[in-house]
């Protein structure tokens, strides 16, 4: 029986992915990694073995196993890499007698796991440990015939000071994040996540075990959905109890289906679902999504169960969305995956969304579609025991069929990687999120329902304003952002110009703009004549521009067309309040031709139709969308 250290710094334990996209366990090295650690040298090549200690070793002594394997965490330390809980790989520091800023670092790499990323991953947990036990520099001693630690010392960005003396090179470089490191990192992350989740999201082959004769039943919409959605591969039933499910031959396990399984849905009791992830394992699934509950929302007795559920899906590589979640969606034609057990089918679009309540996501999909809002892709991610928001907001970077992120969160599983990664992404995509749990019954009723734990709202506040996270406080808000930003740019500056035909709303409209620090700017004075030019002797053109009651269609168009080209605003909004029953139709036409116009300009455009029948369809029926809003 082992005990683990007092001092063992448990916080520093991760999942990492590589370059392949597979996942592994890295975590400080135990007292009882002896045996590990001795089976790895003894596993390694006489090459690589020579360059690790500058001798062939046939194994390591019993000393030498002391040596590495009892650390204190701090002058001396080590990470240890687990894949399918074998030790492929460790990474070490001893911090030098002589000087306590600077420490020797090496690290050891099974042959058959090289080539991988894990000497970086290795290289870059050890430096961000190193440097907050005040270690400022490394030094490695590396065989002048040793490319690949030197590649890697390299792509990690670091300035390196050499000396070469006797075969050996002396290297030297500093711990302290630069532009260089840090944008280095980035990349290696960046593209490892992406690469790990893709399967999930582009799948050849698709198997849902647990899909139901029910056709009211989750497993019975499901594969409902997959199948009617018009997925590019096959789509497997898989029920023990059925010979077909709606018209598709079933199968009575996914080791029974004769063809690969890129992507497996798990409809099944909890207790019954660790054991079928070991199946999929070994038929070679790439990804899993678990649908079922019962987990740690539960408490103590499901905790246990995604732990267990958790070690499987790491120790195999496979990337797990869930559990306790709806399912996903990839609306790109090349792939038409509609993964989800909800009544409606998105429709395309730009904007990739994550839900951390499955119900919930039902809504925001249904509210999505009345909103016009088409989705690129959707994940509800539950309990988020594996794929989380980091991941996803990774991957939804580069995804080129994104252009804005909605996050709808319950809680954060790590908020410094959460604003790290968010800052960096809302740079290029803008991310617009409602967090939940602002309360303390809130933030009671979040943790009992996904099994999250709540983070304080103002440190929430406080993680998305360094961010750069668009934050709102109602569904409803989650939605009017997005409508704009999904289809129009985003605003360069603060000043808004506002053009309607009653002085009523237009008041209301600067008194929010301005209570939000934007600026409705006095228009210069040949600007104005230039709107005065299309409108009766009454109207107001300062800005607001109130062309009062009588102002209908070409009078919105000419206005809009000046104000669309000018240089003096950066936003413009149409506000229209019906003074008749008819002509509603022709306004919006006008409005939507002016929008279709400004189409590539940096203007940002947007309207407010005040009526009872909601948004005129003109305004979506050309190549540009204008927004419209039922309130200034």
């Amino acid at each position: 029986m082992t005990t683990t250290p007092r001092n063992y710094p448990a916080d520093w334990v991760s999942d990492v992915a590589l370059n392949d996209g597979k996942t592994v366990r890295m975590r400080p090295i135990l007292p009882e990694d002896r045996e590990g650690l001795q089976e790895l040298v003894a596993a390694m090549g006489e090459r690589s073995q020579y360059y690790r200690f500058m001798q062939v070793k046939g194994q390591l002594s019993e000393d030498e196993l002391d040596h590495f394997t009892l650390l204190d965490y701090v002058d001396r330390m080590a990470f240890v890499v687990e894949h399918k809980k074998k030790l492929v790989a460790v990474g070490r520091y001893d911090r030098e007698p002589g000087d306590a800023s600077v420490a020797e670092v090496a690290f050891s790499v099974a042959d058959d796991q090289q080539g991988r990323g894990i000497g970086t991953r290795l290289l870059a947990h050890l430096t961000d440990y190193a440097r907050e036990n005040g270690i400022s520099a490394f030094r490695a001693f590396v065989l002048n015939a040793n490319h690949v630690m030197m590649r890697v010392f390299r792509n990690a960005g670091f300035v390196m000071h050499r000396e070469l003396e006797a075969g050996v090179y002396t290297v030297d470089f500093p711990t302290e994040d630069t532009e260089e490191t840090l944008a280095a990192e980035w990349l290696q992350e960046q593209r490892a996540v992406s690469a790990s989740i893709a399967p999930l999201f582009y799948p050849l082959s698709v198997a849902v075990i647990g899909a139901s004769r029910d056709p009211a039943s989750i497993g019975g919409r499901l594969f409902a959905n997959l199948v009617r959605g018009n997925f590019i591969g096959p789509v497997f039933p898989v029920n023990p109890s059925a010979q077909s499910i709606q018209s598709v031959r079933a199968y009575q396990t996914v080791s029974d289906i004769p063809d690969p399984v890129d992507l497996a849905f798990i409809v099944v009791p909890a207790q019954y679902v660790t054991a079928i992830v070991e199946e999929c394992a070994a038929k070679g699934v790439k990804g899993i999504v678990v649908i079922s509950a019962g987990f740690s929302e539960t408490g103590e007795e499901g905790a246990r169960l995604e732990a267990e559920l958790l070690d499987v899906v790491r120790s195999n590589g496979i990337r797990m969305v869930g559990p306790n979640c709806m399912g996903l969606v990839n609306s790109d034609p090349a792939v038409n995956l509609d993964g989800q057990f909800g009544p409606l089918t998105p429709p395309s679009g730009n904007v990739a969304m994550s839900s951390q309540s499955g119900a919930l996501g039902i809504a925001i999909l249904d509210y999505a579609d009345r909103a016009h809002i088409g989705i690129s892709s959707f994940v509800s991610v539950g309990n988020k025991a594996d794929v989380s928001g980091n991941d996803l907001l990774l991957y939804w970077e580069e995804d080129p069929n994104t252009d804005v992120i909605l996050l709808y969160l319950e809680s954060f599983g790590n908020p410094r990687r959460f604003g790290r990664i968010a800052r960096r992404v809302a740079k290029k995509k803008p991310v617009v999120a409602l967090k939940s749990g602002r309360t303390s019954a809130g933030a009671r009723a979040a943790s009992s329902h996904t099994g999250s734990l709540a983070s304080l709202d103002v440190a929430v506040d406080a993680v998305f304003n360094q961010s750069g996270v668009i934050r709102t406080s109602t569904l409803e808000g989650l939605f009017d952002v997005t409508a704009l930003l999904a289809n129009q740019p985003v605003p360069k500056g603060r000043r808004v110009a506002v053009l309607t035909n009653a002085g009523g709303p237009a008041i209301l409209a600067v008194d929010a703009l301005e209570g939000e620090g934007l600026e409705v700017v006095e228009i210069s004075p040949q600007l104005q004549e230039r709107l005065r030019a299309h409108l009766s002797p009454e109207a107001a053109v300062r800005n607001p521009i109130d062309m009062i009651a009588s102002a209908g269609p070409e009078q919105y168009e000419a206005c809009l067309d000046e104000l669309l080209k000018s240089d003096e605003v950066d936003t413009v909004i149409a506000i229209h309040i019906p003074a008749a029953p008819d002509g509603v139709e022709e306004v919006a036409t006008a409005i939507s031709a002016a929008g279709e116009r400004a189409a590539g300009s940096d203007k940002t455009f947007l309207s407010v139709f005040m009526q009872s029948g909601g948004a005129p369809p003109e305004l979506r029926a050309g190549l540009v969308t204008v927004p419209v809003y039922a309130f200034p």
